[in-house]
């Protein structure tokens, strides 16, 4: 863990300097027993990364909603993603049960700043995965639109919902 510049007492956990291996869609995916209602949707911009990328995220705002997350989905377009929050920030794991395409977990904190990324999570995965700082919202995002777009713990987010 490492203190960004603005806040000396924020947890930042950086990237590694190798990107993980490559984690592929799963060759089958399960069959939703029971998709959820539509979500809302927002925005996610990061303003401090080259060209300020944007994604529109589904917004996981019930509990139904955040257990169910991405599961069932074969494909997720490009620059769309989707944002769970909570009201204060604490310890936040995640799993891939039930989730057919490979990630990239964003933990942000209440104030924006993205304290770590789990890259290249692997798909139909039972394992929790988190960074080692609270959180108050977690982006999920395509697995590798992290680094091509130059994302990094310690950068800030802007979130419209």
């Amino acid at each position: 863990m490492a203190p960004t510049a603005a806040d000396p007492a924020r947890c930042v956990v950086p990237l590694p300097e190798t990107e993980p291996p490559t984690a592929q869609r799963a060759a089958q995916c399960p069959k939703d027993p029971d998709p959820p209602a539509p979500m809302p949707r927002g925005w996610v911009t990061f303003p401090e990364a080259p060209g300020s990328p944007r994604v529109e995220v589904e917004i996981a705002a019930t509990g139904e909603s955040r257990e169910h997350g991405l599961m069932y989905r074969t494909s997720l377009p490009e620059d769309q993603g989707m944002i769970f929050s909570w009201s204060e920030e604490g310890d936040r794991t995640f799993w891939m049960r039930n989730t057919c395409i490979p990630l990239d977990m964003l933990f942000i904190a209440a104030d924006g700043t993205i304290a770590g990324i789990a890259e290249q999570v692997p798909t139909l995965n039972d394992a929790p995965r988190g960074v080692p700082c609270p959180a108050a919202h977690v982006l999920e995002v395509n697995a590798g639109w992290c680094r091509a777009h130059r994302v990094a713990p310690g950068q800030h987010v802007r979130i419209e919902t």
